[in-house]
């Protein structure tokens, strides 16, 4: 995925805690170097949570996927969505750093959640994986930024 192109961002949207009462923004913006997800996370009415997503398919036997990105120096995750397990997400952590970062992922650092808690499912495979997203959350209240540049599966 390149989110230097511009028409990349017509495939993403947003997820924020408003779905749960919270009142957390955020947007997605394009540049040359590529999708900025932005916004102000506040834990106001029990919210604390943005998220971007988009939909993504992966080579079968794809072992490892790698993300270029930079960002603020917060933590951030990388959220995958199956259609084995619909509602149960797999997520892994990241601190996003200030300058051009190549974060690479395995299946053994993802861990299968429902909002927010860990929960047993299959084990992840790429390859059914049919989303792809960026949440911020765990407190992290204030101004956050984070620019995409290339999602790539190894």
């Amino acid at each position: 995925m390149d989110f230097t192109k511009p028409n990349t961002l017509q495939d993403c949207w947003i997820v924020n805690d408003g779905v749960m009462g919270g009142v957390s923004q955020s947007s997605l913006r394009h540049d040359a170097h590529g999708m900025f997800f932005e916004g102000l996370l506040s834990l106001e009415n029990n919210g604390g949570f943005a998220s971007m997503r988009s939909s993504v398919r992966f080579p079968a036997g794809t072992q490892l996927i790698e993300l270029l990105a930079k960002g603020d120096g917060k933590r951030y995750k990388v959220v995958l969505r199956t259609e084995l397990v619909p509602r149960a997400l797999y997520v892994a952590e990241f601190t996003a750093e200030p300058t051009w970062k190549t974060y690479q992922f395995n299946v053994s650092q993802f861990k299968s959640t429902f909002r927010g808690q860990n929960i047993q499912a299959p084990t992840l495979s790429f390859s059914d994986v049919v989303e792809f997203g960026i949440l911020i959350s765990d407190k992290q209240a204030g101004k956050f930024a984070i620019q995409l540049k290339t999602l790539q599966s190894a």
